[in-house]
């Protein structure tokens, strides 16, 4: 669908803006939101569409490489320019004129990718500083000279509404040592492999922050439409506790240090800030949508393992994506994400729960799942082998976005059938089933009174056999059930089997 003007949903907000445009704007000058700027990337293949404020009233032209377009700044103070679609090239000037003129130069046409999430997105090239790390950083650091690939970080914000714009931020950047250290390193090597397969200049947006629940990341639209995600308003709830709990303790370290007295060590809490329904999806991801984009790549769901949260996940995370693609306006959109990789974690969280509901979310078209059960280290949420999580969902674009025929999966149940007294996993993208090490590790079979117990499992082919001596009648199998599990289960492409249940 092209852009004829602004969404619906911020009409409500554009009421609110009226009376300071009428009051302001008496002769303010064409601007640009700050998401556009010189060294960005523009989306190719599609309608290209530029916007931004001014004058009500005044004209403004836009042009760019053979494109050019026109639009009349409407009473609220906003224009909107479709430019005809290009194909991959640049660099190029793009001039908006109004009563002033503004061009950005240095753009390239190619592909843009979103990337979201928590801390695994967040985590820059360089680490979080300590024992953080990313593997082989300081060679990485050093040869990550592309020119043909930008970056847009995004900083961390919330908002009670849906903004037209960042709220800060830095404009776009060329993709050298200086700036992709500070960049998402999970983002950095999934642009720099696309870049490299596909010969199209590849933009990056960063927009991730650490420790976040995926209920933050998506509409208050899309929540409030659903019934069966009513129970993330509670565990917002609970997290308004915790606030109380954090001002408590800060009145406590103040007392203590004004008493000439050593505050105690406290653990980590989030920003509340960050855990309001809707917060960020507000301020991180609203500003974007009007940009047209080839799709999302996105790594969350430590914060959705909570007990609290874990069983919601399977409806909300199937929510975020549709929501998204509402909000983009793409119903096809790719949207490709990392499942949640192996870590010992606390018996209050659940990983197999969020893992199975990541899952179960590839039911959606177009969607990708990057299984990291064997990157994950039992003491570290922030494993450091960050480029294979970003060749795995590069594998996932390559073949959903742009068509190539590689083999992008490990296995991923597809049926269960009894086999005399055991089970057999049929899977999907099973070709050169094999078990590294010998035995099939991490298998438990249940009767019908789900009560697990350890399995056996055989190889047949692309098949595998899952039989227990003390079950004689298997009803249920899973496999790699556990916070930081077992699983040797690969395919011929050295691509790893995903943990599942076939119980629900």
């Amino acid at each position: 669908m092209p852009y004829s003007g602004f969404p619906m949903k911020r009409v409500l907000i554009a009421v609110f803006l009226t009376a300071s445009f009428s009051a302001t704007a008496v002769m303010a000058e064409i601007s640009l939101p700050k998401i556009l700027s010189s060294h960005m990337v523009l989306q190719r293949d599609k309608p290209l569409h530029i916007w931004g404020s001014g004058t009500p009233g005044e004209a403004v032209s836009v042009t760019f490489h053979n494109g050019k377009g026109s639009a009349v700044v409407d009473e609220l103070g906003r224009w909107s320019v479709e430019l005809p679609v290009e194909r991959a090239g640049g660099p190029y000037t793009l001039t908006v004129k109004g009563t002033n003129t503004i061009a950005l130069e240095d753009i390239l046409v190619g592909d843009l990718w979103f990337a979201s999430g928590q801390s695994n997105m967040e985590m820059p090239l360089k680490g979080f500083g300590g024992a953080t790390v990313v593997k082989d950083a300081e060679r990485e650091i050093r040869e990550a000279n592309h020119p043909n690939i930008r970056l847009l970080k995004v900083d961390l914000k919330a908002a009670t509404y849906p903004m037209e714009d960042v709220l800060t931020g830095t404009a776009w950047v060329k993709c050298t040592p200086e700036t992709a250290k500070d960049f998402s390193a999970v983002a950095y090597f999934f642009g720099r492999s696309i870049e490299q397969h596909e010969k199209v200049p590849i933009g990056l947006i960063d927009s991730s922050w650490g420790g976040t629940p995926a209920e933050a990341w998506t509409s208050l639209e899309a929540l409030g439409s659903d019934a069966s995600l009513m129970p993330v308003f509670a565990a917002r709830a609970a997290m308004m506790d915790r606030e109380a709990t954090v001002i408590r303790e800060d009145a406590a370290d103040a007392r203590a240090k004004a008493e000439g007295r050593m505050p105690p060590t406290r653990g980590w809490h989030p920003n509340p800030v960050s855990y309001e329904p809707g917060g960020l999806y507000n301020a991180m991801v609203a500003p974007f949508t009007p940009l047209p984009i080839r799709g999302v790549i996105w790594y969350q769901g430590e914060t959705n393992s909570a007990l609290n949260r874990a069983p919601t996940y399977d409806k909300l995370f199937p929510a975020l994506i549709e929501d998204w693609r509402k909000q983009w306006r793409d119903e096809e959109m790719p949207f490709l994400f990392v499942q949640l990789a192996a870590f010992t974690s606390t018996p209050l969280e659940d990983w197999p729960m969020v893992r199975e509901a990541q899952r179960r979310t590839l039911k959606l078209r177009n969607t990708g799942m990057a299984v990291t059960i064997d990157v994950g280290q039992a003491d570290n949420v922030h494993p450091p082998d960050k480029e294979t999580v970003g060749e795995r969902l590069a594998l996932w674009a390559r073949s959903i976005s742009y068509g190539e025929r590689v083999e992008a999966s490990g296995p991923v149940m597809k049926e269960l059938v009894p086999r005399d007294s055991g089970l057999m996993v049929l899977f999907d993208h099973a070709a050169g089933l094999n078990a590294r090490g010998g035995a099939v590790t991490g298998l438990e079979v249940a009767g019908p009174d789900r009560i697990f117990v350890p399995a056996a499992g055989k190889l047949e082919g692309e098949a595998l056999v899952v039989t227990s001596p003390t079950v004689a009648t298997p009803v249920y199998v899973r496999y790699a059930w556990k916070n930081f599990p077992e699983a040797n289960l690969y395919n011929g492409a050295g691509l790893p089997a995903s943990p599942f249940t076939s119980m629900r």
